[in-house]
């Protein structure tokens, strides 16, 4: 076993129910890119709101209401803190990443877009975040250009500063690449973008849980992550937007609580955050996503980051000892992904094989096949990391891929 950091690793896969079961073989989850595991606080914090809590939100003046508003609006201030927005106003609850990028992609977009506008995307961006811009230009005429990346897998920032011009309206980039685990220098590429006029829209899915962020320092105009991300529950998702382009922004669903006054001549709409949010809201998992950005604030995101660092590093080192397995995704600053490929052995085999041994990782294009199409392979196997990972979960991968590699030799 080589040498590792223990100083720099925490101890907290006690607090993750899933990963402790008793009476049954070991779990090995490598997966977090994906989705987390689910500490018993945010378990617990939704179990008692469906059991002792539970009323819907803003309609009601009984008490059960009440005080699912406080917690409901509660967690807004605490999303709020925890990015480092200027105010609660500018945090608006969707389904996910997904949602927040459509939200934009349709409200703002194809409102204030037209031909021959240019939107800029990069080569490593996930799916999510490419569709949703594609559909916005097929309506508006704009045009879509696309940043190209490095045999590392780095963004080629020069390349990016040749493609802005007077005509790039909007530039949406990834923080940090779910496929490479790159880091993206999302000040500098803000700051550029808005030398020339355009707006920036940052899809955090994957830096919200392994990095501090802080968007007065980062200017970013839109940010979007997933609550289940984050050790929090699915179909709960953010979309920050600087306000003075919320308010200028259409609705992008219509329906109950993001109107003012119906009639059917006409209707007014709510101020942000509400006009984005229509209908009655996944109530219990805003809570879960309360509780669950209240356990990070208790590990503290430091300490997440700096656990990960000495993972990803020790794991980097090791998984070269397999045979014929390439990284794919070298990046100078990069996070929590060791994304791979292995000669002669195809990615959704490596990914049974190390099931039967109990190591959950990823296999495929991570819907992010232009990634995929620079390197030019169909897919990658990836191990992704979450602060409840220790050092023995990358040896058993290592071990698992040993075995596979003796399989098909």
């Amino acid at each position: 076993m080589l040498s590792i950091d223990t100083a720099a690793l925490l101890d907290i896969k006690k607090d993750f129910p899933l990963l402790n079961r008793e009476g049954e073989e070991p779990l090995y989850y490598l997966d977090s890119a994906a989705t987390t595991q689910k500490p018993a606080v945010v378990i617990d914090a939704m179990d008692k709101f469906y059991r002792e809590e539970y009323g819907t939100v803003r309609r009601g003046v009984y008490r059960l209401s009440e005080k699912a508003t406080a917690a409901y609006e509660g967690t807004r201030k605490k999303v709020a803190a925890f990015l480092g927005a200027e105010s609660e106003k500018e945090i608006i609850y969707t389904g996910g990443t997904t949602d927040s990028i459509n939200l934009v992609a349709y409200a703002y977009a194809r409102k204030f877009l037209s031909a021959g506008d240019e939107i800029l995307l990069t080569e490593m961006e996930h799916h999510a975040n490419i569709v949703p811009w594609q559909l916005a230009a097929q309506e508006t005429g704009a045009v879509i250009k696309v940043v190209p990346i490095t045999d590392e897998g780095e963004l080629d920032l020069e390349a990016f500063t040749k493609l802005l011009n007077p005509r790039t309206r909007m530039v949406a980039v990834t923080y940090l690449s779910n496929a490479l685990g790159t880091i993206n220098p999302i000040r500098q590429i803000v700051r550029d973008a808005h030398s020339v006029g355009a707006v920036v829209l940052v899809d955090g899915a994957q830096s919200t849980p392994h990095m501090q962020v802080n968007l007065r320092e980062l200017d970013a105009d839109f940010y979007a992550f997933s609550g289940h991300k984050i050790f929090g529950p699915t179909g709960i998702g953010i979309l920050y937007g600087k306000m003075a382009l919320l308010e200028k922004m259409p609705p992008f669903k219509a329906g109950g609580d993001m109107i003012i006054r119906v009639t059917f001549a006409k209707t007014t709409y709510q101020q942000p955050p509400h006009r984005f949010e229509a209908g009655t809201p996944p109530i219990a998992e805003v809570v879960g996503l309360g509780a669950a950005l209240d356990y990070v604030q208790s590990v503290g995101i430091h300490n997440i980051a700096r656990h990960e660092k000495a993972l990803l590093d020790y794991g980097t080192e090791i998984i070269q000892q397999v045979p014929g397995l390439r990284l794919i995704g070298t990046a100078r600053n990069k996070a929590s992904v060791l994304s791979f490929h292995m000669e002669d052995v195809h990615p959704h085999d490596i990914g049974t094989l190390l099931d039967q041994q109990g190591i959950a990782i990823r296999a495929g294009h991570h819907c992010a096949q232009p990634v995929m199409d620079r390197f030019g392979i169909p897919a990658t196997a990836r191990a992704s990391l979450g602060p409840y990972n220790t050092p023995e979960d990358l040896d058993a991968l290592v071990r698992g891929l040993l075995h596979i590699r003796e399989v098909f030799a």
